[in-house]
């Protein structure tokens, strides 16, 4: 009778295999710097939502006639979002220049889905039950509205390659910078409502968005920390802070409209080009 030596016996070999591919898991999964900004990104979104909730909707069912309080927390929240938009952008940045994990593409959608889905869909949700002109039911319909806007279009970039240089669809945290921006202006409720869903179409939309790299990266930065300090200055009730804030929102929201009337005259002057070349080259 022949005896085989169990740690021999090739059985055990895949098993090996195994074990070392498990050990080696961790390694690809370990955070890298891009990551981490991920993470600020996610960790921002969730505190706009707690500031959301303790400085505004809490006040607001306690009785609570503080509104201070609810300005300097509106404030707080929206320049969190912002804060999430700049982790938003130098992630990319980063992960282009120096590497990122293969969890990088998933972290960045869950990040966004909580930054710019569900902060904005809730601040539009609390607005619709502390304003006075606004009516409860009708906002909750509007902030499922934005929120599965976000989630349609998050889906839809990890599924379809975008043109080089180009998105399709309002970005998410563009769109949700002008959601937050149509509230703060205290339009009527039925203006503030259109503008919402309007922005979130825009959001699913196939209009081109150009990506923010190079100087547009650089202005893009240069405006959020503008609108960083008109929040400053509406929260601390500055000289005609109410007038900057609302000016600053008003820019963001014609600066949303504006962008896809230059991509639709882009993409007929394209056309007309393509158009005059084809008949050139014909016989």
């Amino acid at each position: 009778m022949t005896v085989i030596d169990p740690e021999t016996q090739p059985g055990w070999v895949p098993e090996a295999d195994e074990v070392d591919e498990e050990e080696e898991m961790p390694l690809s999964l370990r955070l890298s710097i891009a990551d981490t900004l991920t993470l600020g990104n996610a960790t921002c979104g969730f505190m706009a939502v707690y500031f959301t909730t303790t400085g505004i909707l809490i006040p607001h069912l306690t009785g609570s006639q503080e509104t201070g309080m609810a300005r300097h927390s509106a404030a707080t929240a929206v320049i969190l979002m912002l804060c999430a938009a700049v982790f938003d952008l130098f992630d990319g940045l980063v992960a282009r220049k120096l590497r990122s994990s293969p969890m990088g593409a998933e972290l960045d959608n869950l990040s966004d889905l909580i930054s710019f889905g569900l902060a904005p869909a809730y601040f539009v949700l609390v607005y619709g039950m502390v304003a006075d002109d606004a009516h409860q039911r009708v906002a909750a319909v509007g902030a499922i509205v934005v929120l599965l806007a976000v989630v349609l279009r998050l889906a839809r970039f990890s599924c379809v390659t975008p043109p080089n240089g180009m998105f399709q669809g309002m970005p998410s945290p563009f769109g949700a910078l002008t959601v937050v921006s149509i509230v703060l202006l205290e339009l009527p409720f039925v203006a503030t409502l259109l503008a919402i869903l309007g922005t979130a179409w825009l959001m699913v939309s196939r209009v081109e968005y150009p990506k923010p790299r190079g100087r547009l990266a650089v202005a893009m930065l240069g405006w959020i920390v503008v609108s960083m300090g008109l929040l400053a200055a509406w929260a601390f009730d500055a000289p005609s802070g109410q007038l900057l804030l609302q000016t600053g929102c008003a820019l963001q929201l014609v600066t949303g409209a504006v962008i896809p009337l230059f991509a639709t005259a882009r993409r007929v002057n394209n056309f007309r080009d393509n158009r005059r070349e084809a008949r050139a080259a014909q016989p």
